[in-house]
């Protein structure tokens, strides 16, 4: 998608899919029925500093932390993750979708869990219906949807500045919302809608790597610039 088309849709859902930290109350279960993908992408400076917990030189640019259904998780528990079905697409995951929490050797761990809650239930589109076909189609979505670039072109870049006298929301994650069979860019609801206190428990909760965020509410927001972790 061309840069020009992805920065008007950026700035049409951007205020539903910006999410800071905070509180969240716990995700709304229900069934395998979903309508829209949501691409959901981490700044991991934030992450870091909020979780605290073993997390080693963060990446300085956006990473990927999965492709969700909207409405939907965990649709089959019989069919396993299996890190073989995507051996050609390593060296990309371990770039743009890397653990950035745990230093544990086993780092297929985080694309396990994405698989198992989220690409088993993405498995009822064609173009998502392996797991080479889910983590594939990621990656291309991180490429042309390019939230790195978008950002800079927009003006929008990490800074040590805020305001320091008020409350400041500190930017953590971007949910992209698009269509179920095609994947393509869309608002996250209809002109008009509002998000519901539903939708937004939903939009908060997220995985548990996520805990901690929440829609962002109107004021300051801080965007943090990378630093590296001192060991």
């Amino acid at each position: 998608m061309r840069p020009a088309a992805l920065r008007g849709a950026l700035l049409g859902c951007l205020y539903l899919a910006l999410l800071c930290l905070g509180g969240a109350d716990k995700r709304l279960r229900d069934n395998h029925e979903w309508k829209k993908l949501i691409m959901v992408q981490h700044w991991p400076e934030t992450v870091c500093e909020k979780i605290q917990n073993d997390c080693r030189d963060p990446p300085d640019y956006w990473t990927i932390h999965g492709l969700w259904p909207d409405k939907s998780e965990g649709c089959n528990r019989s069919w396993p993750f299996n890190l073989e079905e995507i051996k050609d697409l390593l060296p990309e995951m371990k770039a743009y979708w890397p653990d950035v929490i745990h230093s544990f050797p086993n780092r297929s761990r985080f694309w396990k869990h994405e698989w198992e809650k989220h690409g088993t239930c993405a498995a009822q589109v064609d173009a998502l219906n392996s797991q080479k076909k889910y983590f594939g189609r990621s990656l291309e979505l991180y490429r042309e949807l390019d939230l790195n670039s978008v950002l800079l072109k927009l003006g929008i870049k990490p800074s040590i500045n805020y305001y320091q006298d008020e409350e400041v929301q500190t930017v953590g994650q971007i949910e992209l919302c698009l269509t179920k069979q095609d994947q393509q860019l869309q608002n996250c609801t209809e002109p008009g809608e509002q998000l519901s206190p539903k939708q937004k428990a939903w939009l908060a909760d997220g995985d548990t790597e996520s805990r901690g965020l929440r829609v962002c509410e109107d004021g300051p927001v801080f965007y943090p610039p990378p630093k590296k972790i001192k060991h």
